[in-house]
C-alpha cells in the first residue's frame, strides 16, 4: 500500500494493530457491520449506544503513553485531528469508513472513488469541526448539501414537486398523481401557498428527527454519485434525481436485503455512461474510428443545460422513459434506481431554449434597453420636428397633432415589445409552461398598440379647429403613453401577465428556483443602486435633450420640404434628384438616434466612476484618505488584523510577534531578489543590547522610525520597484475593515485549482539564451534583465557569493584583481560554470519573471508558508515543546499546513507530456512535495479489442512512490471516467475532472499565468471570512426556532484584484494592463457594491459546496461556453448566491503583450460575448432582473460591447450622412449669411447652414465617446497613486499613439461580435505567443486583420476622401485620424516596423505571399486566405481524402441561411443603392447646358467591366491550360504559376484601367471621380458576397482544384464524381477571386505607400522603439547580427525589391497626377464616350 501523505512512521504501529481494510486493493477480509438493516431506524439512541465503546477502543496509545489527556499531541497525529474520540464525534472515522464500504458494495462504486470520497468527506468534517462541534459539524454540512434552506437538493425538491409525489406527508402516490395535481390548479392560491409552506414544515421535520448516522450516510451517497458523475455534475438537478432514486432504493427492503455485493464500476457503467454517452453524441459523431465534431449549430445540440432542464418539472421527469416504452414514474420510488440502465435517454430530452444565432437575441433580452432610448428619442424629436407634421411649408401643426404626434412614442415602445414577444416565441419551445404566458402578453399589447396609435390616424383625418375633442384625445393619448412607456421600460418581460419571477403559482416555481432567486440586496446597495441609476439617466435625458434634439431642430426645419430644382435623369426623370434632401434627412435621423444611445453609456462611465471613487474614499482606500502615515501605523495593523490575537493570552508584547510576520515578508523578498542586502538591513526588526541594563531588546526597523522625514523613499528599496509596489499595497490595505481572523487550527481548510494544458512549466536553458526566430531581435534573457535590472544585479550578487562558498573561498576575502572580468559570464548569463545547480538558477530567475507554471506554483505555495508562520507566530508553546528541535518542529507545521491547504495542477495532457515537460513536472513535484497533480491517464489496452480506451482520472503528489522501470508515480487515487472527458473547449472540462480531487470548503481557481506573494497569503484568514461562515450559529438548521438563523443567503463568489505584472513592459502592456485595472478594480468595485458583479476573475474564492452542488465551478458546452467563469456567476447569481468583491487582497496576473495577441484576446473576448447573447443565461436576466439591477447587468457585461458596435457604426452612418451632404453641398447653390444671421444672397439659394453646425456637433459627440474611454484609468491611478503619477501615465499613453489602439481594438472586438452572431464559429488565426519584440511580417499582419479592420479603415478612408472635397471643415481631421487609425494600427505597433532593410524584405515577402500557392501548396499563401475567409459562408465538403493541405482548413460549421442573407446579400445591395443613389443626384445636373447620359449605364459598365474582363481572361487562359497544361507540366514545373500570375497581372491592369477610364469619363473632375469609385467598390463588394453566398457550393478541405485550374491537370486529383461540375464552379470562384487578389494588390500597396513617409525621417526606428517599449535609447534592443554571408542576401535583396517598390510607386504616383497636371490639354474625343 503506497503511504499517503499524512502518514508517519510513529504512525506505523497503531495502524499495524489494526487490519487495513480501509485502503486494501484486494477485497476486505472481515466487515464487523456488513448489513445491518435495524442500523438503518429513525432512533438516534440505537445508533448510538452500540457503537460508543467502540471508538474509544481504536484511539489505543501509540508511544507507550496515553494520549487522552494531552490534546495537542493527540492532534498532531491525527489524519483528521478536529475529528477525533475525545471531541464527542457522532460518529467515529472506522463507522463512517463503514459506510462508505456499504455504500460501495450495495450499488458498485469504484474503490478509488470511495478513498477519495471517504477523504473527501473526512477533510470537510475536520474543516467544519475545527471551529464548531463535530456534531454541529456534521449537521451543518448535511444541511449544505442536501437538507437546509439553501441546500440544492431541498430546492429542487420542491421545484420539481416531489412533494406531492412522495411519501413526506402523504401515501405513496406514483406516477399520474402528480401530474393531475398541477393540471388541476390547487384551489385559491392561498391554498397552494399553504400547502408548500406545510411541506416545507413536514420537510424540516423530516430532517430533524434523522438520525446523525443516516445524515451521514446521505453525504456520503450524495458525494459518491457525485464523484463518479463525471460530465453529469455539469447538470446538478440531473444529479440530484439520481440521488433521489439511490437514496429511496438503499432503504428499500430489498436493497437491505440483498445478500451478495454488487460489481464495482456498476454505478459508472449503468449511470453515469448512458447519459455521457447522449451529451457526446450530441457534438461528435465517429467517422473512420474518430470522432469528428458534428457540424451543428447550439441550436440544434441538446445541451447541459437543456438536459438539466428537463429534470426542473415534473412533466419532465414524466417523459423518462425506458426501452419497454414504460414510464419511470410509473414505477414504484424504491425501484427506480435499479431501472436506470433500461432508460432509453434518446428519448427524453428536447431543446428547451434555442439560442439560434441572430441579432434577434438583442431585441428580446434587452427590450427594456430600446424602449427606454427608442421611445424617448421619438418623444424628443417628434416634439422638436413639427414641419414634418404641419399642413403645409409655413404653417404650424395645430396643438392635438402637437400631442399626438409625440404620443405615438408609445406606440413605438409597444411595437418594440410586440416584436420582442414574437421572436421570443422562436427562441423558447412551445410546450406546457411557456406559450400561455407569450400568448397572453401578445394580445395585450396589440390593445396597448390600439389605444396608442390609433387616435392619431383619427385627429390627422379631423379638423380641428371647430371643435375641442381632438385636442383633449391627443392629450388623454399622450399621457397613456408615456404610462405605457415607462411600464414597459422598467417592467420584467417575464412578470407581465404572468409571474415567471415572483408568482405565487406552483407552475412557475422551478424556473424561480434556478434563475430568477436573486440574493436580497440590503438597504444602502440598493438605494446606492437607484441614485447611480437616476443620476445617470437624469443627466443623459438633459444633456441630450439640449445637445443633440435642440441642434437637430433648424436642420429639421430647413431640410423637411427642401426640393431640388433643376435636376433631371434620363431613365428616372426628376423622381430621384428631387428628394435627395428627404434621403439625407432620414440619415441624419438615424444618426442622432445612434448618438443618442452612446449618450447613456458616456454617462454610465462617468457616474459608475464617481460612485466608485467614492467608495474607495469610503473604504479608506486612496492614497488622499486622510490618515496618519500609513507605514507607522503599520505594525499595530499587522497585529491587529493580521494575526488572530482575539483567543491569545498576552504572554509576549505585539512588538515581538509582528516583527516575525514583518521579517518573512522582507525576507521573502530578498529571496525573490527584489531587495539587495543593504535594503535588508534597514528593514528588519534587530535584536541588539539594551543600553540600559544590558538586555536584549527589538529594535524596529529604520523604514518606521524614519517615516517622520519625508525623504525616506530612496534607501529603503529601488524607487518605483516591485518591493515599493508590493509594500504599499499591503500597508494600505490594511487600512480598510477586513474580516476579523480566526486561530491556524481553527479556519477552514481550502484549495487552489489551476487547469494547465500546454503553457510552459520551466523555460529550458536554449528558450532564454537564444533568439526565438529570426525575426527576434533579442534573447528572453536580456529582455527581462533590461527589464528588471535591479533583480538582476541583486540575483548576480547572490550567485557569486553561492559560487564562492562553493569554492571554498571566504565570499570576504579582499582578492579584487580581474575581479570584472572574471564576473561577466555572471552578468551575462548568471552562471560561470554550466553545471545544472548554477543553469537552474537562472532558469528559475527567467521563469519567475515570464508567465510559467512554475511561477504560478511558487507564488500559490507562499499560502503553505503563510500557514506555517502564522501557526507559528501564535502559538508559540507549539515552538517550546519541541524545544530546540527544529526538525519537528518544522515537520508540525508541514502538517498543519497540508490540513489547512492544498494546491491542485489539472495538468490534462500529464501522461502525454515530452521528455522536458516530463523532467519539469517532476522539478515541480519535487521542490513542492505537498502539490497535487490531477491528470488523464489512458488505458489502451481495450483499444486492440476495438473498444474505446479506457479513460482515468489520476492524482499524484511529491510523496507518491516513484517507479523506477516507467520513470512515472504510482497514482493515489485512479478512478475511471465513462470515456473522454474534453467534449467542450477544453478548461471547463479540465477543472471539472480534477474538482473531485478539491479538498475543504473553498476554493480558488488560478489560471497558469498568475502570481501570488507571502504578505497577501498572510490575509487568507481574513479573505475566507468573507464567506460569512466562521460564526455560525450553534443551533439545528433543522430546529423549529433555529432554521431561522440560518436564511442569510449564502456567498457564492468573493472576488479579488489583479495586478497585471506586465504593465511596465511598454504601452501595449500598459494599455492590456489598464483595461483589467479599470475593469477588474474600479467597476468591479462599484458592481460589487450594488450586487451587479457576475464576473468572477481569477484569483476569486468560491464557496465550494455552493457551486459544486450547482453545476460546478464553470459551465463546458463547446463554444457557448467559451468565456466559461462568467456563466458560473451568472449561475450562482441566478440561483440566490451573493458575490462579493475584496479591496484588500490581490493576485499577479500576467496579461499578453504583443499586438497580434491583446488583439487574439479582445476577439475571445468579442467572440465570448457574442456567445453569451444568445445564451439563456442572458435571457433570463435581461427578462427577469428588476430595472436597476438589470440596468446595472446591461451596462456592466453586454453594455460595454454593445456600446462598442454602435461606436463603430455611429462612424459609418456618419460618413454616409456625409456623403449625401456633400454631394448636396458640391451641386447646389448655399446661401451665406454674416456673422449676425443677416441674409447675404445669393437668390435661389439652399439654406443648409444649420446642417453644418449640426456635423460640427456630431464629431464633438464621437470624439467624446472616445475620449470618455481614457477617463477611469486616471481616475484610478489618482486616486490609487497621486496626481503626478496619473498626468505621467495619461501622457505616457498619448505620445505613445494609444488613442489609436483604442479606435484600431475597439472595431476588433465589434467585428468579432458581430461576426461571431452571424457565422458563429469562433476562429482567428493565432500569431503566437511570443514576446512583444518580435517583428511581424507585412503579409501576416495584412492577412490577419485585413478582414477585421483593414478593409472596412479603406472603404470608410475614400468616403472620407470625398467628404473632404465636398465640405471641408476642421473638426474632420480627427475623422481622419480614427479612420486612418484602423488601416495603418496593426503596423505602427509592429516592433521596427521602419527600419529600411526590413521593410524592403518584408515588400518582398507581401509580393510572394501575393502570388503562391498556384503551383504547389503553401500554407502561407494569398489564395489559402481567401478561401478560409470564404469557407464561413460555403462551408467544407464532408468528404475528406487525406491531402496535406487539408490540414490548413479549420473546421467550422456553415453560418445559417438566415444569417447570412441579411449580413451579406441585403447590407451590401443597400449599401450599393445608397451611394448609387448619390452619384445619380451628381450626375442629373446639366454640365455647361448639356444634359448628361444616363449615370447607371456609366456606372453598370465601370463596375461590372471588370469582372467581365477577368472572365474573358480566364476562359482564354484555361483553354491554353488545358490543351498545354499536360505536355508543359512536366518539363516546367511552374507552368502553373506562370498561368496565374499572368492572369493576376492582367486583372490588376483591369481594374486600374476602368478607374483611369471612370475618371477620364468624368473629365477629370477628381471629386466625382471619387464618388464614382465609391458607388463602384459597393456594387462590386455587393455582387462579390452574393455570389459567394448564393452561388457557390461548399469548398473542398483541400486545394486541388485550384492548382488543377491553372496547371490543367483535372486528372488524378481524386475529384471523383466532381471532376465535370467542379471547373464550372471553379470558373466563378476564379472570377472572384481575380477581382479580390487585385484589390487586395492595390490595397496593400496603398498602405505600404502610407508607410512610407515615416521612413524618411531620421532615426525613425530608434524613436519608435522608445515610443513602443519605453525604454531609453541607449538601453535599446541592439539590432540583429547577420553572418557576411546573410548581410551580402539581404543588401541584393534590397537593392533589387527597393527599386521594384520605387518603381511601382512612381507608376501609382504618375497614374493620377498626369491627369490631374494636364486635365486642361486631355480632351480626346470619342462618340461613345460622351454617349455614357
Amino acid at each position: 500500500m503506497s503511504r499517503r501523505y499524512y502518514d508517519d512512521p510513529g504512525n506505523q504501529r497503531r495502524r499495524d494493530g489494526q487490519p487495513e481494510r480501509y485502503y486494501d486493493k484486494q477485497g476486505h477480509s472481515h466487515d464487523p457491520y456488513a448489513i445491518k438493516p435495524e442500523m438503518d431506524t429513525d432512533s438516534e439512541a440505537e445508533v448510538f449506544v452500540p457503537r460508543q465503546p467502540q471508538s474509544t477502543t481504536i484511539l489505543a496509545d501509540y508511544d507507550g503513553t496515553s494520549i487522552a489527556h494531552d490534546p495537542r499531541t493527540s492532534l498532531n497525529r491525527e489524519p483528521y485531528p478536529a475529528w477525533s474520540s475525545d471531541r464527542q464525534i457522532p460518529l467515529s472515522k472506522e463507522e463512517i469508513e463503514d459506510i462508505f464500504l456499504d455504500l460501495t458494495q450495495k450499488f458498485g462504486f469504484q474503490r478509488d472513488s470511495m478513498r477519495n470520497m471517504f477523504d473527501f468527506l473526512m477533510q470537510q468534517l475536520d474543516s467544519r469541526a475545527s471551529r464548531m462541534t463535530p456534531n454541529q459539524a456534521l449537521l451543518t454540512l448535511h444541511a449544505d448539501y442536501i437538507g437546509g434552506q439553501h441546500a440544492n437538493y431541498r430546492k429542487w425538491y420542491f421545484a420539481a414537486q416531489l412533494d406531492l409525489d412522495d411519501a413526506v406527508g402523504l401515501a405513496q402516490n406514483p406516477g399520474l398523481q402528480r401530474l393531475t395535481s398541477v393540471k388541476r390548479g390547487s384551489g385559491p392560491r392561498s391554498n397552494s401557498e399553504k400547502s408548500l409552506n406545510a411541506a416545507h414544515d413536514r420537510w424540516r421535520q423530516v430532517m430533524h428527527n434523522m438520525s446523525q448516522y443516516d445524515r451521514l450516510r446521505q453525504l456520503a451517497l450524495y458525494l459518491l454519485c457525485w464523484g463518479e458523475a463525471a460530465q453529469v455534475r455539469f447538470i446538478p438537478e440531473c444529479l440530484c434525481f439520481i440521488f433521489k432514486c439511490a437514496d429511496d432504493y438503499y432503504r428499500s427492503p430489498e436493497c437491505q436485503t440483498r445478500p451478495d455485493s454488487v460489481p464495482e464500476g456498476l454505478y459508472l457503467r449503468s449511470v453515469v455512461k448512458p447519459l455521457y454517452r447522449f451529451i457526446r453524441d450530441e457534438g461528435y459523431e465517429v467517422v473512420d474510428n474518430k470522432f469528428v465534431r458534428r457540424e451543428r449549430d447550439h441550436a440544434k445540440i441538446i445541451g447541459y443545460d437543456d438536459i438539466n432542464q428537463l429534470f426542473w418539472y415534473p412533466e419532465g421527469l414524466a417523459r423518462i422513459i425506458l426501452t419497454s416504452g414504460k414510464r419511470l414514474v410509473d414505477i414504484p420510488a424504491p425501484q427506480r434506481f435499479v431501472h436506470f440502465d433500461r432508460i432509453d435517454w434518446n428519448r427524453v430530452f428536447f431543446k428547451t431554449y434555442y439560442e439560434r444565432r441572430s441579432f434577434l437575441h438583442l431585441l428580446v433580452n434587452f427590450n427594456r434597453i430600446w424602449v427606454i432610448h427608442i421611445a424617448m428619442y421619438w418623444y424628443y424629436t417628434a416634439f422638436n420636428s413639427p414641419t414634418v407634421y404641419a399642413p403645409t411649408l409655413n404653417t404650424k401643426p395645430t396643438a392635438a397633432m402637437t400631442w399626438s404626434a409625440t404620443a405615438l412614442g408609445g406606440a413605438v415602445a409597444t411595437i418594440i415589445m410586440i416584436l420582442a414577444t414574437v421572436v421570443e416565441f422562436t427562441y423558447i419551445p412551445t410546450t406546457w409552461n411557456n406559450t400561455a404566458h407569450l400568448t397572453r402578453r401578445l394580445l395585450f399589447l396589440f390593445i396597448v398598440l390600439a389605444l396608442t396609435a390609433g387616435p392619431t390616424f383619427y385627429i390627422a383625418t379631423v379638423d380641428s379647429s371647430s371643435n375641442q375633442l381632438p385636442l383633449i384625445l391627443g392629450i388623454v393619448q399622450f399621457f397613456i403613453s408615456v404610462s405605457v412607456t415607462i411600464l414597459f421600460a422598467v417592467m420584467p418581460s417575464g412578470r407581465m401577465f404572468g409571474d415567471r419571477v415572483a408568482g405565487k403559482s406552483r407552475k412557475y416555481l422551478a424556473s424561480q428556483t434556478f434563475t430568477a432567486s436573486y440574493a436580497p440586496m440590503s438597504r444602502t446597495s440598493r438605494m446606492a443602486s437607484i441614485a447611480l441609476w437616476a443620476l445617470v439617466f437624469g443627466c443623459k435625458f438633459t444633456e441630450s435633450y439640449f445637445f443633440l434634439t435642440l441642434s437637430f431642430r433648424d436642420p429639421i426645419r430647413v431640410m423637411v420640404r427642401m426640393v431640388v430644382q433643376g435636376c433631371n435623369d434620363k431613365y428616372f426623370g426628376n423622381a430621384l434628384c428631387r428628394n435627395q434632401a428627404t434621403f439625407t434627412l432620414t440619415i441624419m435621423y438615424v444618426m442622432d438616434l445612434v448618438l443618442f444611445f452612446l449618450d447613456t453609456f458616456l454617462w454610465y462611465v462617468i457616474w459608475n466612476t464617481a460612485f466608485s471613487i467614492a467608495r474607495s474614499f469610503a473604504l479608506g482606500l486612496s492614497v488622499w484618505t486622510p490618515w496618519a502615515d500609513i507605514y507607522t501605523r503599520l505594525p499595530k495593523r499587522i497585529y491587529a488584523k493580521i494575526l488572530a490575537t482575539g483567543d491569545m493570552e498576552v504572554k509576549y508584547k505585539p512588538k515581538v510577534l509582528v516583527s516575525q510576520i514583518w521579517n518573512a515578508i522582507i525576507i521573502s523578498m530578498y529571496r525573490e531578489h527584489l531587495l539587495s542586502i543593504d535594503h535588508v538591513q534597514n528593514l528588519l526588526y534587530h535584536q541588539v543590547h539594551s543600553e540600559v541594563d544590558g538586555r536584549r531588546i527589538l529594535r524596529a526597523p529604520p523604514f518606521f522610525i524614519s517615516q517622520a522625514e519625508k525623504d525616506f523613499k530612496g534607501e529603503f528599496f529601488p524607487s518605483g520597484s516591485e518591493a515599493e509596489r508590493r509594500i504599499s499595497f499591503f500597508s494600505q490595505s490594511l487600512t480598510t475593515a477586513i474580516p476579523e481572523a480566526i486561530p491556524v487550527d481553527a479556519m477552514p481548510t481550502f484549495t487552489v485549482l489551476t487547469p494547465h494544458y500546454s503553457e510552459k512549466i520551466l523555460l529550458s536553458l536554449k528558450e532564454i539564451i537564444r533568439e526565438e526566430d529570426k525575426n527576434t531581435r533579442v534573447t528572453l534573457l536580456e529582455y527581462l534583465k533590461q527589464l528588471h535590472p535591479v533583480e538582476w544585479d541583486n540575483f548576480v550578487k547572490d550567485t557569486k557569493m553561492l559560487s564562492e562558498e562553493l569554492d571554498g573561498k571566504s565570499p570576504f576575502s579582499e582578492e579584487k584583481s580581474g575581479s570584472r572580468v572574471d564576473d561577466l559570464p555572471f552578468y551575462c548569463l548568471g552562471f560561470k560554470s554550466s553545471s545544472p545547480e548554477y543553469t537552474l538558477r537562472t532558469r528559475i530567475w527567467a521563469s519567475l519573471r515570464a508567465q510559467t507554471l512554475y511561477r504560478t506554483v511558487s507564488g500559490m505555495m507562499n499560502y503553505s508558508k503563510a500557514i506555517k508562520l502564522l501557526y507559528r507566530v501564535e502559538n508559540p508553546d507549539v515552538v517550546q515543546i519541541f524545544g530546540g528541535n527544529t526538525d519537528k518542529l518544522e515537520r508540525e507545521l508541514e502538517r498543519m499546513a497540508r490540513r489547512k491547504f492544498k494546491f491542485v495542477v489539472s495538468m490534462q495532457r500529464y501522461s502525454k507530456f515530452n521528455k522536458e515537460e516530463q523532467e519539469n513536472a517532476e522539478f515541480l513535484l519535487r521542490a513542492y512535495p505537498d502539490l497535487q497533480i490531477a491528470y488523464l491517464d489512458e488505458d489502451s489496452t481495450g483499444i486492440a479489442a476495438g473498444g474505446e480506451p479506457r479513460l482515468f482520472s489520476a492524482l499524484i503528489d511529491g510523496h507518491s512512490e516513484f517507479i523506477h522501470q516507467t520513470g512515472k508515480r504510482r497514482p493515489k487515487f485512479r478512478i475511471e471516467l465513462p470515456g473522454n472527458p474534453i467534449l467542450g473547449d477544453g478548461k471547463s472540462d479540465n477543472q471539472n475532472h480534477a474538482i473531485i480531487f478539491y479538498r475543504g470548503e473553498y476554493l480558488q481557481l488560478i489560471d497558469a499565468n498568475q502570481d501570488n506573494y507571502l504578505e497577501e497569503c498572510l490575509k487568507i484568514r481574513n479573505i475566507l471570512g468573507e464567506f460569512e461562515q466562521y460564526n455560525m450559529s450553534n443551533q439545528s438548521p433543522y430546529a423549529t426556532w433555529g432554521h431561522k438563523e440560518f436564511t442569510r443567503p449564502p456567498v457564492a463568489i468573493v472576488g479579488a484584484r489583479e495586478y497585471i505584472f506586465s504593465e511596465n513592459i511598454g504601452i501595449l502592456g500598459d494599455v492590456a494592463a489598464g483595461k483589467e485595472q479599470t475593469f477588474g478594480t474600479l467597476a468591479a468595485r462599484t458592481l460589487a457594491w450594488i450586487n451587479g458583479k457576475l464576473h468572477y476573475g481569477h484569483p476569486d474564492f468560491l464557496n465550494g459546496i455552493y457551486m459544486n452542488t450547482r453545476g460546478g465551478v464553470s459551465k463546458a458546452q463547446k463554444g457557448l461556453h467559451l468565456n466559461e467563469d462568467i456563466f458560473a456567476g451568472m449561475n450562482a447569481f441566478g440561483r440566490g448566491g451573493k458575490i462579493k468583491h475584496t479591496e484588500y487582497y490581490q493576485c499577479g496576473k500576467g496579461r499578453d503583450l504583443g499586438f497580434g495577441t491583446i488583439l487574439n484576446f479582445q476577439t475571445k473576448i468579442g467572440t465570448g460575448m457574442g456567445e453569451q447573447m444568445l445564451s439563456r443565461e442572458y435571457y433570463y436576466l435581461g427578462t427577469q432582473l428588476p430595472i436597476d439591477r438589470f440596468l446595472t447587468f446591461y451596462y456592466g457585461h453586454p453594455g460595454f460591447h454593445i456600446n462598442n458596435v454602435l461606436v463603430i457604426l455611429s462612424v459609418q452612418v456618419f460618413m454616409v450622412a456625409l456623403v449625401f451632404l456633400g454631394t448636396l453641398n458640391k451641386q447646389l447653390t448655399i446661401c451665406q449669411y454674416d456673422k449676425n444671421g443677416v441674409f447675404l444672397g445669393p437668390s435661389g439659394c439652399y439654406n443648409l447652414v444649420p446642417v453644418f453646425d449640426w456635423i460640427r456637433r456630431c464629431i464633438i459627440s464621437i470624439f467624446l465617446v472616445f475620449f470618455i474611454a481614457f477617463m477611469p484609468l486616471f481616475m484610478q491611478e489618482l486616486t490609487e497613486r497621486g496626481t503626478f503619477r496619473a498626468v505621467w501615465r495619461l501622457t505616457k499613453h498619448f505620445v505613445s499613439l494609444s488613442p489609436i489602439f483604442e479606435v484600431f481594438s475597439t472595431q476588433i472586438q465589434t467585428h468579432s461580435i458581430l461576426s461571431n452572431l452571424t457565422f458563429g464559429g469562433a476562429r482567428y488565426i493565432a500569431t503566437g505567443r511570443g514576446f512583444a519584440t518580435t517583428r511581424i511580417s507585412f503579409s501576416i499582419l495584412y492577412s490577419r486583420f485585413a478582414g477585421p479592420s483593414i478593409y472596412l479603415g479603406m472603404r470608410t478612408l475614400i468616403m472620407l476622401l470625398y467628404v473632404t472635397m465636398a465640405i471641408w471643415i476642421p473638426h474632420l481631421l480627427y475623422f481622419w485620424i480614427s479612420v486612418l487609425a484602423l488601416c495603418v494600427a496593426p503596423f505602427l505597433f509592429n516592433p521596427h516596423q521602419f527600419s529600411f532593410t526590413d521593410f524592403v524584405i518584408d515588400y518582398r515577402e507581401y509580393l510572394r505571399w501575393m502570388s503562391r500557392g498556384n503551383s504547389r501548396t503553401h500554407a502561407n499563401s494569398w489564395i489559402g486566405y481567401c478561401r478560409l475567409s470564404r469557407t464561413m459562408i460555403t462551408g467544407y465538403k464532408k468528404k475528406r481524402l487525406g491531402h496535406p493541405s487539408e490540414k490548413l482548413s479549420g473546421d467550422v460549421p456553415r453560418a445559417g441561411w438566415r444569417a447570412v442573407i441579411f449580413s451579406e446579400v441585403l447590407a451590401p445591395i443597400a449599401m450599393a443603392i445608397l451611394f448609387i443613389v448619390a452619384y445619380a443626384f451628381v450626375k442629373s445636373f446639366p454640365q455647361n447646358g448639356v444634359q448628361p447620359s444616363s449615370p447607371f449605364i456609366r456606372i453598370a459598365i465601370i463596375s461590372l467591366g471588370p469582372i467581365v474582363w477577368n472572365a474573358a481572361v480566364l476562359l482564354v487562359l484555361f483553354l491554353v491550360s488545358l490543351f498545354l497544361g499536360p505536355m508543359l507540366d512536366t518539363c516546367c514545373a511552374k507552368f502553373g504559376a506562370v498561368m496565374a500570375s499572368i492572369a493576376h497581372f492582367l486583372a490588376v491592369v483591369g481594374m486600374v484601367g476602368f478607374f483611369e477610364l471612370l475618371w477620364f469619363l468624368e473629365l477629370w473632375d477628381a471629386s466625382h471621380a471619387v464618388l464614382g469609385a465609391i458607388a463602384v467598390i459597393f456594387i462590386q463588394r455587393a455582387i462579390h458576397k452574393i455570389l459567394i453566398a448564393v452561388v457557390l457550393s461548399r469548398e473542398f478541405k483541400h486545394d486541388e482544384t485550384n492548382r488543377a485550374w491553372w496547371t490543367g491537370k483535372w486528372y488524378g486529383r481524386g475529384l471523383g464524381v466532381h471532376v465535370m461540375s467542379q471547373p464550372a464552379r471553379e470558373f466563378l470562384v476564379k472570377i472572384i477571386e481575380l477581382s479580390l487578389w487585385s484589390s487586395d494588390f492595390l490595397l496593400g500597396h496603398f498602405l505600404l505607400f502610407m508607410l512610407t513617409p515615416p521612413m524618411l525621417i531620421p532615426y525613425i526606428d530608434r524613436l519608435h522603439a522608445t515610443i513602443l517599449f519605453w525604454l531609453r535609447p541607449s538601453k535599446q534592443i541592439r539590432p540583429p547580427l547577420y553572418s557576411l554571408k546573410q548581410k551580402r542576401q539581404r543588401r541584393v535583396i534590397v537593392v533589387k525589391y527597393g527599386i521594384v517598390y520605387i518603381l511601382v510607386l512612381a507608376g501609382f504616383v504618375l497614374l493620377i497626377t498626369l491627369p490631374a497636371v494636364f486635365r486642361g490639354q486631355l480632351h480626346p474625343s470619342c462618340s461613345f464616350c460622351s454617349s455614357i
